[in-house]
């Protein structure tokens, strides 16, 4: 057991063998510039207040590839940090394809519908 000489002791400046300094710096930039990783409660209501067909409307193909697409440009910000990240960056090539797959299910069944999502979202194709 550790003696508490001064050295170590909580006004001193606690050291914690299991946080490294890295680990600090790390947490003081992720607390300076709010990085979330994953999309908050409000913003994703946000998205599916403005693209929802009807009032009660949280499924639809709109809404899913508007989710889809602000998942997707928020890792593409975070590939941009962390270029070497390639677990996530699977993660990001597999909403590509849902997002595809789910834009040409809306291309079938209603071109007008399509063409007014890719507009509303900026996606190109």
């Amino acid at each position: 057991m550790l003696k508490w000489h001064g050295l170590l002791s909580p006004s001193a400046g606690w050291w914690d063998p299991y946080l490294s300094p890295h680990d600090s710096a790390m947490r003081a930039k992720q607390e300076e510039r709010k990085y979330t990783p994953m999309m908050l409660k409000d913003e994703k209501t946000a998205i599916i207040e403005g693209n929802r067909t009807h009032e009660t409307d949280t499924g639809s193909p709109e809404v899913q590839i508007a989710i889809l697409t602000a998942r997707i440009n928020n890792l593409t910000e975070h590939l941009k940090v962390h270029p070497k990240d390639n677990h996530s960056r699977r993660g990001l090539f597999k909403m590509i394809g849902k997002r595809r797959s789910l834009l040409d299910y809306l291309a079938r069944k209603d071109i007008e519908r399509y063409r007014a999502c890719i507009a509303k979202l900026g996606i190109r194709k």
